[in-house]
């Protein structure tokens, strides 16, 4: 069901690369196990979390539940108890559950729900050449990545001292989500007995299998891709296609009929395969309208998360494939990656390392080989699969105008100044965006930012809880005139510590999301009664994500975005360089409280006037 997901183990032998013997397995064995925290710890901190956003009245309720729940010898110990049986007897105890629940049983459009979009700085392409000389330095590139994962040199990466998992990096080449009519499934071809050895490439919606290695095992040069690129593009020129990428991007049930109904025609299943099974893909984009300047990050940001509708670049992809890099014609570059099998941090330092890659100058002498022309994908169009395809566009066309986006630059301050406060620059921005969210709305709300649980072994993500009864205080004494200064950073200073204890505390595997959902979930497995926690209306309350955040910081000056996940709520990504932020906001225009200017406006000025507070106040002797 979930080829490479399971085990890790078994990595692939690349091309003509001797591998170091077992250097990534030996890693991952020294790794320690997802704990499973203790019951009575995260039924108190359950009870703080719903504190500042559910009514007393409600909040006894649930405190009565709790009790009952953690009774000796009651349903509460009975299903820790079977979690920690799992535990024993699992690499992960979550992961597996998280892969299904959170992706692959989950039916939305992956586009804007799921994937998120990276914007690379903007090129300035004169012309045509440009784009290509730009996509076949990126293609080497990922490739020259590439190597060092089949080799097994990547740089074990830390975290506070502690090395980190580094399974999801071989999980996102040549892989690919498939959709089913009721859960998807994954796959990854990179353990097979002979590994895929192209990508694709698509311009005009119209698909290519491009060859990225030579017979030998060697990949290709710079200028080898090039002329390659150059052939695509000149038999690529009609815009007339359908664009049968778009399928992809329909609501997952939808989507995985006409999918059966597609792959029922032998050419169309081996030109689905192709897709599938190469290791990433390239998308050569038509250029989008212009835009002023100030506003070409917010539009650039759409493009990678959609593409832009039909009229546009929303055909020119596949939004099933793990890594789609998006090179636009007019120099707006970025890519879009299923969320299924890696988090952002694996995906920005592939970006990371393409784009010091791309900086060196090129030496190599390209062998004067010919090489084959790269082959076009052929699709048979039926009418039902042209309705398919209609259908497909005009839902893609609904959630483009439903999209509300802002990317923004904060050009203020960056890490620089709450690290000169000695605060957390996480915690700083997050407790920022608790007091916009206030202004606008004179309440908190339920927050999710995701915290790496990659210390363990196969570790994902757990939700830090920005949320807080500190973060509450703070908030709301922020812009009471009755209260002095010292007193206000006094709370703001317990709210990032807060902030940050939770997030140590979320990392080490202690938080309580993941954990109430796998007692939710071992219940079911036991085929038991659900218990009343997970029926009362805190339960969905706390799961309500009006504010859904992530840090996710890159050498690279570039954003990552994602949509709200909920249809009342906020995307908020970020990524904090030394001495700037930058911001993508997202929400939905059908919601009318919600506004992502707004929010934005609001983040900055949250930004700014903590920072005079903080510059206005004499410092007290801590």
């Amino acid at each position: 069901l979930l080829a490479g997901m399971v085990k890790p183990s078994s990595l692939v032998k690349p091309v003509s690369v001797t591998r170091i013997a077992g250097r990534y397995l030996a890693h991952q064995e020294g790794l320690p196990k997802l704990p499973v925290p203790p019951l009575q710890q995260t039924c108190e901190h359950y009870l703080a979390a719903l504190t500042p956003i559910m009514d007393p009245e409600e909040l006894n309720h649930t405190r009565k539940l709790l009790e009952e729940f953690q009774k000796p010898g009651g349903v509460g110990e009975r299903l820790q108890k079977g979690l920690e049986q799992r535990a024993k007897k699992m690499e992960n105890w979550l992961s597996d559950w998280w892969l299904q629940t959170a992706y692959l049983d989950y039916r939305m459009p992956v586009v804007v729900h799921s994937s998120p979009g990276v914007v690379l700085p903007r090129m300035e392409f004169s012309d045509r050449q440009g784009q290509m000389r730009y996509a076949a330095k990126l293609i080497a590139g990922v490739l020259d990545f590439k190597s060092m994962i089949d080799n097994e040199t990547l740089p074990v990466e830390y975290l506070g001292g502690k090395p980190l998992c580094m399974n999801q990096y071989y999980q996102v080449l040549s892989s690919c989500r498939i959709p089913g009519t009721k859960r998807d499934t994954v796959v990854n071809y990179t353990l097979d007995k002979r590994p895929p050895t192209h990508i694709t490439v698509v311009h005009n919606f119209q698909f290519f299998v491009l060859d990225v290695y030579n017979s030998d095992g060697t990949p290709l040069t710079v200028d080898q891709i090039y002329i390659q690129l150059e052939k695509i593009w000149n038999s690529s020129l009609q815009t007339n296609k359908e664009p049968i990428g778009i399928l992809t991007s329909n609501h997952r049930n939808s989507w995985g009929k006409a999918y059966n109904n597609l792959i029922k025609d032998k050419t169309n299943k081996e030109s689905v395969r192709a897709i599938q099974k190469s290791i990433f893909t390239v998308c050569l984009d038509a250029p989008m309208p212009r835009v002023s300047d100030d506003m070409y990050r917010t539009c650039a940001g759409v493009q990678m998360l959609h593409g832009g509708g039909s009229r546009w670049n929303s055909g020119n992809r596949w939004f099933d494939k793990t890594l789609q890099f998006i090179i636009g014609e007019d120099g707006t570059c970025g890519l879009i990656y299923e969320h299924a099998p890696a988090e952002g941090p694996p995906i920005v330092s592939l970006i990371d390392h393409v784009v010091e890659y791309m900086k060196k100058s090129e030496m190599v002498r390209t062998p004067m080989v010919p090489l084959r022309m790269p082959q076009k994908l052929r699709f048979h169009i039926t009418p039902e699969i042209k309705k398919d395809i209609e259908e497909a566009k005009q839902n893609m066309n609904i959630m483009v105008h439903d999209l509300d986006m802002k990317v923004s630059v904060f050009s203020h301050f960056g890490k620089d100044f709450p690290k000169s406060q000695k605060m957390s620059p996480d915690a700083f921005i997050q407790i920022s965006l608790q007091l916009a969210y206030y202004r606008i709305y004179k309440r908190c709300c339920p927050t999710y930012e995701s915290a790496s649980l990659r210390m363990f072994r196969l570790g994902r993500t757990d939700t830090i809880r920005s949320t807080s009864i500190d973060s509450d205080k703070f908030v709301k004494a922020m812009d009471d005139p009755a209260k002095h200064n010292t007193e206000k950073v006094a709370l703001l200073d317990k709210a990032v510590k807060a902030h940050r204890a939770y997030t140590d505390m979320a990392i080490r595997g202690q938080a309580i999301d993941r954990h109430l959902l796998g007692l939710k979930l071992q219940a079911i497995e036991d085929l038991a009664a659900l218990p009343e926690i997970f029926m009362d209306t805190s339960y969905a309350v706390v799961l309500h994500f009006n504010l859904s955040t992530s840090q996710v910081p890159a050498k690279t000056n570039c954003v990552m975005c994602f949509g709200p996940v909920v249809p009342d709520g906020y995307g908020v990504c970020y990524n904090p360089m030394d001495t700037h932020i930058n911001f993508a906001v997202s929400a939905f225009d059908s919601c009318q409280d919600t506004n992502a200017a707004r929010l934005a406006q609001a983040l900055e000025d949250a930004l700014l006037d903590i920072k005079t507070l903080l510059e206005q106040t004499p410092k007290a002797k801590l």
